[in-house]
């Protein structure tokens, strides 16, 4: 372990935390499904209090399916800007928006948040989407020393 390089990291003050959470466009989703994990690259918008997260919505969708099988889901965001680095790592129950609320997340709302949505070869007319919220049980922020 002598030849080895370390780096101490140190946790991040609340409002570092937040600014993450509001700035950055995109992290990984984790999901579950008994021993088997997914993980989803995915863009997410952050109200302060609860991460939200647009999916597809469709009968094949594996996304959908893992969300279903997963008792608490973790969503971390990371970066990497020489010699720093930072991660901000928040777990949480997922649970699909109502119909009612789902309204407050119109066509222009979705697309200032969320950004555009990826699609895999299928006709945009057919795409659903499904709208999540990550009630946040931890939030954990990590970063390198600045030296």
């Amino acid at each position: 372990m002598d030849h080895i390089q370390f780096v101490y990291t140190f946790g991040m003050e609340e409002s570092e935390v937040e600014e993450r959470l509001r700035s950055e466009a995109a992290g990984v989703l984790s999901l579950a499904d008994d021993g088997t994990a997914y993980g989803v690259p995915i863009h997410h918008y952050y109200d302060g209090e609860s991460l939200y997260f647009r999916l597809g919505d469709d009968d094949h969708s594996k996304k959908l399916s893992f969300v279903e099988t997963t008792t608490e889901a973790s969503f971390v965001l990371f970066g990497v800007e020489e010699p720093e680095s930072w991660s901000v790592l928040v777990t949480g129950a997922l649970r699909k928006l109502s119909e009612a609320e789902r309204e407050s997340f119109d066509a222009a709302t979705i697309n200032d948040r969320f950004g555009p949505f990826r699609v895999f070869d299928e006709p945009i007319d057919d795409v659903e989407l499904a709208m999540f919220e990550m009630e946040i049980e931890s939030v954990t922020g990590r970063r390198t020393s600045r030296p």
